[in-house]
């Protein structure tokens, strides 16, 4: 099971993106755009996605992602660190930078997953 290292491992190999700490939760973003939050102690984390692909998670495992927030049509999810592996933790921050990277930078990295 994932953990909140694997996030930061996973967040630190994708181009353009940087962590700031806020004191109780790390903020990612990829050229100054917010895609994420990390919160170590309860071991979450929150992702931007589509709305479509935050419904289905949510519907399909409530014990593991719940509704964080929507905006901009964009969905929030917050993700239980501890019951998501790391091979679907890295398509989910991926997802997440994709939809907030600028061209450039999608154009730089491709399809390739973090690992």
């Amino acid at each position: 099971m994932s953990g909140t290292r694997d996030v930061v491992e996973l967040v630190d190999q994708l181009p353009g993106t940087a962590r700031t700490d806020h004191g109780r939760y790390t903020r990612l973003r990829v050229a100054g755009r917010t895609f994420g939050y990390l919160w170590e102690p309860t071991v979450t984390v929150g992702l931007k996605q589509t709305l479509a692909e935050q419904h289905a998670l949510v519907a399909m495992r409530p014990d593991v992602f719940e509704v964080q927030f929507t905006a901009g049509g964009f969905g929030w999810v917050v993700a239980h660190l501890r019951h998501v592996e790391r091979d679907e933790l890295a398509e989910l921050v991926f997802e997440a930078w994709r939809l907030s990277a600028p061209a450039d930078l999608l154009e730089e990295r491709g399809e390739v997953l973090p690992t």
